[in-house]
């Protein structure tokens, strides 16, 4: 990689591969989430780990909650399935089209402990709003996804039309000019990684940006957001990903069948 290169790669939080994490992130993309021990060991080969290494991270893997076994077969936890399901909103979130109204969610609970709050804060930002001030979230309403209902405990929430002007008013609750310029530095290191765990390293960097947009209305956004291109990238590479796993499978399915004829003497019976 070249000094400029280097340069630019610099703040993207790449992270270094580990069994558990490619176990995660090839499981993630695939609906059903789930497959074979053979068929893992054979995804993973490509980004360096082996076979016995593989079968050690899932056996901590099951004993952490993350997956479950059922025979041979391994499939993400409940606990998992909830945090594909926030990786598929973040790829392809549902919108509305936006009428000028903005949620606002006010806590009005006291006495809280720290884990509480700073657990509530970050349910709010998983939500996509954004704070004012303490205590004030608020984010324009074009997004369709109901607020938890245990929100309501701790919360009030309101529909409301500040008369600050609406792009000024995101600009004070996200910082669209960095999420903008950290989303085209990943797009620009997107189109160079070429060799298997690069791609996946630079691909779990993505997901994780894209879980902080907040998913504005366009007329809210600076010019050349990159939201729509870093899911559009996003969307081919895990079909790629899950074209190989499901290829891997069916070739599975058709070395079972060829074994079946060939015990049967070579033709059905």
């Amino acid at each position: 990689m070249g000094e400029n290169a280097a340069r630019r790669d610099e703040g993207l939080a790449l992270r270094p591969l580990s069994a558990r994490s490619v176990v995660l992130s090839l499981l993630l993309g695939l609906h059903p989430p789930e497959l074979p021990v053979r068929e893992l060991v054979r995804a993973v080969e490509p980004f360096g780990i082996a076979g016995t290494t593989l079968r050690a991270a899932l056996s901590r893997m099951v004993a952490a909650g993350d997956l479950r076994r059922a025979d041979s077969v391994h499939a993400l936890s409940d606990r998992l399935l909830e945090r594909q399901r926030r990786q598929d909103d973040a790829v392809h979130p549902e919108t509305l089209t936006w009428d000028g109204d903005w949620e606002m969610v006010v806590i009005t609970a006291t006495g809280r402990d720290p884990a509480d709050r700073a657990e509530l804060r970050a349910e709010l930002t998983r939500l996509r709003l954004g704070e004012l001030r303490e205590g004030v979230w608020l984010r324009p309403a074009n997004l369709r996804r109901p607020l938890p209902t245990a929100l309501d405990d701790v919360a009030q929430r309101y529909r409301s039309r500040p008369e600050t002007g609406p792009r000024d008013l995101a600009a004070r609750l996200w910082d669209l000019d960095a999420w903008a310029a950290t989303g085209h530095a990943l797009l620009d290191h997107v189109s160079r990684a070429d060799d298997p765990s690069a791609r996946f390293t630079a691909f779990a960097a993505v997901v994780r940006h894209l879980l902080a947009d907040p998913v504005l209305p366009p007329g809210l956004l600076p010019e050349g957001w990159p939201g729509g291109e870093l899911r559009a990238a996003y969307a081919r590479y895990r079909r790629e990903v899950a074209g190989g796993a499901h290829a891997r499978g069916d070739g599975r399915l058709r070395e079972a069948s060829r074994a079946r004829t060939e015990e049967n003497g070579g033709g059905a019976e």
